[in-house]
C-alpha cells in the first residue's frame, strides 16, 4: 500500500538522493515571465544541487546558467535583480556578459600569463549553461544544457489544465513586492504532495471550509508523472457565482467549464485555478522534514474600486451563509488550526502530525481508498521510478 519506505521521509541519506537524482534531473519552477521584463533583469532558483540563474539578454532572449564564476566556484548573482549591463563575480571581478561570455579579469597578462593574447571567450571559461523554458506563463530552468524540451515535460497533461490565459492575468498581493503566501512546514515535501493530491480527506478535513465544490463528481488521473483534477461548484453556489467570486471573475474561462483545476506538476509545484484566482503552489525542500512553500497568486485585471465592489457583493452573497470559513471544530481561531476555518492551516496541521508520527516505532499504512487515495501510491511510484532511472540505487 505504500511504495516508499519511511526513510524516504525522515532521512538525509534519502533526501541527498532527491537532491542529485530528481531534482537537479528535472525540469524546476523558477518564476513568473514578468519577473524578468528587460534585458539585464535575472532571477536565481535553487534545482536539486545547482544554483541557476535566468537573464534576460540585450536580445530579449532568456538565457539560463550555472550560477557559480568560472575561477573558484563563487556565487555571481542574488536572488533576483534589475538590468545588469554585465555579470561581474564579487569576489575576483572577473566579468562575463549577458550571454554568459568572460569578456575581462583584472590584470590578466600579470595574474594569468597563459591567458596573454587569448580571447578570453574562447579559453573555455564561460559560464556553465542550463536550460530555461515558459510553460502557461512560468518560467522554468533544468540543470542540464541538453535538457528534453519543455513542452516535451508537460505537454501531456496541458489539455487537463484550465483554459485561464495566465498572461493577461495580473499578479495580486496585498502589499507591494511581496507574494501572496511563505511558509515554512515542518514536514517532508511528499507528505504536502501527497495531502495535495489525497481527494479522500477533501470532504473530511475540509467539510467545512471546501463544502462549495462538489467533490462527489471530482475527475482526476495522470498524465504521464503529472497528476490532473477537476471538480464542479455545488450548483446554487454556481447559480450566485457573479456575487459570490472573491474576487472579479476571470474572463477567459467560459461560463460552462467553471469549477476547481488543481493539477500537481512533477515533481514540485502545483496550480490551482477557479473562477476568480490562478495560483501556484510550489515547495522547496529544506531538510527531510522541512519544506518551504511559496504561493504567488494571479487574477483579472481590475481596478481597486471594482474589487472593492466585488468584495462588497461577496460578503451579501446568501451562499456564505451554507458554505465555507467554519472550522471543522469549535475552538479559539487564532490558536487552533482546525477552528480556524482557513483550509490551508488545516492541511498544514495534518501534515506536521503525519511528520511527527513517522518516528513512532508503531507507524503503519493502514487501508486506503481505492478511489480517493489511489493517487498517493502513484505519485510515490513516480519518485521511485524517476530516482532509480537517475542512478539513486545503483549499487555502489
Amino acid at each position: 500500500m505504500h511504495a516508499l519506505p519511511v526513510e524516504a521521509y525522515t532521512s538525509q541519506e534519502w533526501f541527498d538522493l532527491e537532491m542529485k537524482t530528481l531534482f537537479s534531473t528535472t525540469w524546476q519552477f523558477a518564476g513568473l515571465v514578468e519577473d524578468i521584463p528587460e534585458p539585464g533583469d535575472y532571477i536565481s532558483v535553487q534545482a536539486g544541487n545547482n544554483n541557476i540563474f535566468i537573464v534576460k539578454g540585450r536580445d530579449h532572449r532568456l538565457r539560463a546558467f550555472h550560477n557559480m564564476c568560472r575561477h573558484r566556484g563563487t556565487q555571481l548573482l542574488r536572488a533576483v535583480g534589475k538590468t545588469q549591463k554585465a555579470i561581474t563575480c564579487p569576489y575576483h571581478d572577473w566579468t562575463y556578459d549577458l550571454e554568459g561570455k568572460l569578456i575581462s579579469l583584472p590584470k590578466k597578462e600579470v595574474e594569468f600569463p597563459e591567458l596573454k593574447d587569448k580571447k578570453l571567450h574562447e579559453c573555455g571559461l564561460n559560464l556553465h549553461e542550463a536550460s530555461v523554458g515558459i510553460f502557461k506563463g512560468m518560467l522554468f530552468v533544468h540543470p542540464d544544457k541538453d535538457a528534453p524540451s519543455i513542452m516535451e515535460f508537460f505537454g501531456e497533461v496541458e489539455p487537463y489544465l484550465g483554459p485561464h490565459v495566465v498572461e493577461e492575468l495580473m499578479e495580486y498581493t496585498e502589499k507591494p513586492n511581496e507574494v501572496a503566501y511563505t511558509k515554512e512546514i515542518n514536514a517532508n515535501w511528499k507528505i504536502i504532495v501527497e495531502n495535495y493530491i489525497d481527494h479522500y480527506h477533501l470532504a473530511h478535513l475540509h467539510e467545512t471550509t471546501l463544502n462549495m465544490y462538489d467533490h462527489a463528481k471530482a475527475e482526476f488521473g495522470w498524465a504521464g508523472p503529472h497528476y490532473w483534477f477537476y471538480e464542479p461548484l455545488m450548483p446554487d453556489y454556481l447559480a450566485d457565482i457573479d456575487n459570490a467570486a472573491l474576487y472579479p471573475l476571470i474572463k477567459s474561462v467560459p461560463r460552462e467549464q467553471i469549477g476547481a483545476y488543481v493539477p500537481w506538476l512533477f515533481p514540485n509545484i502545483g496550480i490551482t485555478e477557479d473562477e476568480a484566482e490562478w495560483n501556484t503552489f510550489h515547495l522547496t525542500p529544506l531538510a527531510p522534514d522541512r519544506t518551504l512553500l511559496v504561493i504567488r497568486s494571479k487574477t483579472e485585471p481590475a481596478s481597486e474600486r471594482e474589487y472593492a465592489a466585488q468584495a462588497s457583493r461577496s460578503n451579501r452573497s446568501p451562499v456564505w451563509s451554507k458554505y465555507g470559513n467554519r472550522g471543522k471544530y469549535d475552538g479559539d481561531w487564532e490558536d487552533d488550526p482546525m477552528a480556524s476555518g482557513d483550509f490551508m492551516l488545516e492541511d498544514v496541521y495534518a501534515c506536521e502530525q503525519q511528520q511527527k508520527s513517522l518516528s513512532s516505532p508503531l507507524f503503519q499504512i493502514g487501508a486506503t481508498a481505492q478511489r480517493g487515495e489511489y493517487a498517493v501510491k502513484r505519485f510515490q511510484e513516480e519518485v521511485y521510478k524517476h530516482m532509480a532511472a537517475h542512478g539513486a540505487f545503483d549499487k555502489k
